[in-house]
This record gives structure tokens, sequence and C-alpha cells, in this order.
């Protein structure tokens, strides 16, 4: 909702600006998802790392 009230604010002090951040925002996020999904897959793969090395302290915990 703020970024909506923002991009009407820029919208009334400078319409050109506003359609233009309006236009390219779909290109810009196109451009950023391979970014976002390679984080993904590192969060992923670092959670799998950390659970792999606390294995063995969570199996000595239950006994």
């Amino acid at each position: 909702m703020i970024s909506f009230l923002l991009w009407l604010l820029l919208f009334v002090l400078c319409w050109p600006l506003a359609l233009l951040a309006l236009l390219l925002y779909p290109v810009l996020w196109l451009l950023l998802l391979p970014f976002r999904l390679l984080g993904f897959a590192v969060d992923g793969v670092l959670e799998l790392v950390k659970a792999i090395f606390l294995l063995p302290a969570r199996l000595l915990k239950r006994i």
C-alpha cells in the first residue's frame, strides 16, 4: 500500500517518470528473478549443510 501511495505522489509530481517506472517495473522484476531463484537455492543448500552438521548433536540430545 505504501509503494502505491508513493507512486501516486510521484505521479502527481512528475507523471512521465511515474509512467516510465510503471512500464519498467515488470522488466526489472524479470531481470531480477534469476537472482531471487538463486537465493532460494543457496538458502536451501545452506540449511541442508546446517542440518547435516547439527545431526550428531540432535542425536546425542535424544539419548
